[in-house]
């Protein structure tokens, strides 16, 4: 934050030196270009004065403009404020100048000095007034589009901080629902068959491992991710043994596109939960990956039928659908749905970056 401020602070110097600077500038081009016959001592004078006071007096005016707080408000509430700073800026400009002026004998013509106070005045805070209306009009401009895109980094800032937060919830939510099923899964082999409950015990403990390697990551390689279904399966193989049967159609030039990690781990999981595990017979389970119409497409099909309500409820589905929403838009998307009359298919599709 101080690194900020102390930047901004030396911009404002660099573009007051080199404003007025430019002002000193284009008054000696202006004189020589019209010819202006002045002396080289009441031009360089001049000059020093009309810089050196439009700096001092503009510098004044931020400060009170600052203190007032009207920078931080937006343009219709703030104009009195910034009108009335520039009248009496040009008032105290023009008279500081004036008196700069007759003490230094420095007016342009003889014939100036038959004029009246207040009409050199005048005269002079119309004409250099200018100058303080351009630099306030500037400034202001300047400030507020620097703090408008400020903002507008902060709320970017905001905004990625909270889908980082949601992604965390998510993922929070979503391990121990697997491991609760997987947990399941053991538990019932345990007094059935215990050395098939041991090799379980195994797949899981490199299911975890794989897994975890992908916790911190928003995105994973498909290929890390079909790891972790493969272990998943042999897992879930030695529950079913012949009762499930495992498809995977996945394209190779997929396999290095990023998915949400355990996504496609949570499909297929719901896939088997619902659609081989409360058949007898068991069924099938079909992966797919490839790429469609400039998106990468994942299916999960599987045997059985469709259940409303496990669509309505399910966690693993609706949480699936927010982490696709937060990543990648409105235009990823996930549906689910009786594909055939035994069959049902889950599709997800995600825009390719």
């Amino acid at each position: 934050m101080i690194n900020l401020l102390q930047s901004r602070e030396r911009l404002y110097w660099l573009l007051q030196l080199g404003g007025w600077g430019l002002v000193g500038a284009l008054t000696v081009l202006f004189a020589n270009v019209f010819n202006v016959r002045l002396e080289a001592r009441v031009l360089s004078a001049r000059i020093l004065i009309i810089c050196i006071l439009g700096l001092l007096i503009t510098h004044i005016a931020r400060l009170v403009v600052k203190k007032r707080g009207w920078l931080q408000q937006p343009l219709e509430k703030a104009w009195p404020g910034l009108f009335f700073s520039i009248l009496v800026s040009s008032a105290i400009y023009g008279l500081i100048i004036l008196l700069a002026l007759e003490l230094f004998d420095l007016f342009l013509s003889p014939d100036a000095y038959s004029l009246s106070f207040f009409q050199k005045w005048l005269a002079i805070f119309i004409d250099n007034g200018l100058f303080v209306f351009s630099w306030m009009l500037l400034y202001y401009f300047f400030h507020y589009y620097a703090d408008n895109r400020r903002r507008q980094l902060d709320t970017l800032k905001l905004e990625s901080a909270v889908r980082e937060l949601e992604l965390k919830t998510l993922k929070a939510h979503i391990n121990p629902h697997f491991i609760f099923n997987s947990l399941n899964s053991i538990r019932a082999l345990v007094d059935l068959n215990p050395e098939r409950a041991r090799r379980a015990i195994t797949e899981l403990s490199n299911l975890l491992r794989s897994s975890m390697q992908t916790e911190k990551s928003q995105l994973v390689p498909l290929r890390q991710e079909m790891d972790i279904i493969r272990n998943y399966l042999a897992l879930e193989s030695i529950r079913f043994e012949n009762r499930l049967q495992v498809e995977l159609d996945i394209a190779d030039d997929t396999l290095d596109l990023t998915v949400p990690p355990m996504m496609v781990q949570t499909l297929v999981e719901n896939a088997i939960k619902h659609g081989i595990n409360t058949r007898v017979d068991g069924g099938w389970v079909r992966i797919y990956s490839f790429k469609r119409e400039g998106s990468h497409v994942l299916e999960v099909a599987n045997s059985g039928y469709l259940n409303s309500a496990v669509v309505t409820a399910g966690f693993g589905l609706s949480s699936t659908q927010n982490r696709l929403k937060i990543l990648f838009g409105a235009t990823a998307r996930l549906f689910i749905r009786q594909q055939e009359k035994d069959m049902v298919l889950c599709s997800v599709t995600i825009p390719l970056q």
